[in-house]
């Protein structure tokens, strides 16, 4: 499978590929599928040893924040009558392979060249010794920005709807960048009939608990890729941003944080006071699915 694509020259995309790493980690700590696998194997030859009585309340708020994101889109997907299921920029997520094993679907799951060069690796690991898919699934590298190899992507699916999905893209991506991104959707929806499900849908906020700490790695990076500033200036707003790119909200998924098993964790390593302000924040993310105007 040939790797060289086009990127913009005055954007290194590149560079956003380790934030996929990061949250693989993260992730490891719930109970998402493969994702505990995934890490103990991108750590590889060090050992992975989470540590669930840390007490640090951010660190747990995050954990519980990235693996209600997840399952919001489950959510939202669950009850579609449709078989082909586009993912975009999907990191060190395996819900393609999740989804395959138990579904009779065509999954495509995609990112970066170098993203998905070392997620069919691990996905070589990962499906050793386990049944044999009910699905199709198949990983793709993609520049969703890029309009003919989305085209191209696209025309891989037999017929029939598609639901594209995608979970921590839009963050990065600045007002243009993000048109550009719909009238790609919006072409293919147009062509094919379905829906478009999101879990980016974040905010402004001055109280973003995900952010309270300014001396770690994961802050450094939000500010080298401006994620605060590509965030909308507030649901209404981003309701706004997609009806006049063509798109209605369909469904938003209902939070759902007591089926999360990091949950415990969080509640075990904080203290009343850390629960409360918690409580008290107000939602900074909601995740839509989209549908033609």
């Amino acid at each position: 499978m040939s790797t060289d694509h086009t990127f913009p020259k005055d954007r290194d995309y590149s560079s956003i590929s380790p934030s996929a790493r990061s949250l693989l980690l993260l992730k490891g700590l719930t109970d998402i599928p493969f994702a505990r696998q995934a890490a103990e194997l991108i750590i590889y030859p060090e050992k992975y040893k989470p540590d669930f009585n840390l007490k640090n309340f951010v660190f747990w708020a995050r954990v519980l924040h990235f693996e209600n994101r997840y399952k919001s889109i489950n959510q939202l997907l669950s009850g579609l009558p449709v078989k082909n299921i586009l993912e975009l920029s999907s990191g060190f997520s395996f819900r393609g392979l999740n989804t395959a094993l138990n579904n009779d679907v065509y999954y495509i799951d995609t990112d970066l060249p170098e993203v998905i060069a070392t997620k069919q690796n691990l996905l070589q690991l990962l499906m050793h010794n386990e049944a044999i898919p009910k699905g199709n699934l198949h990983t793709l590298p993609l520049n969703a920005l890029d309009k003919a190899e989305f085209a191209t992507i696209t025309n891989h699916f037999p017929g029939g709807e598609l639901a594209i999905v995608n979970e921590g893209l839009l963050v990065y991506l600045d007002t243009n960048e993000k048109k550009k991104l719909c009238h790609n959707i919006r072409n293919v929806l147009e062509k094919r009939g379905g829906y478009w499900i999101t879990a980016d849908i974040y905010i402004k906020s001055d109280k973003n608990l995900l952010s309270l700490t300014t001396n770690d790695k994961l802050q450094r990076f939000f500010e080298e890729h401006r994620i605060e500033e590509n965030k909308f200036e507030c649901f209404e707003a981003a309701e706004i941003f997609f009806k006049s790119e063509g798109f209605l909200i369909d469904k938003e998924a209902e939070p759902d944080y007591q089926s999360s098993g990091s949950l415990k964790h969080l509640r075990a390593n904080a203290s009343p006071e850390q629960l409360y302000k918690l409580g008290k924040t107000g939602r900074i993310r909601a995740s839509w699915r989209l549908k033609l105007a």
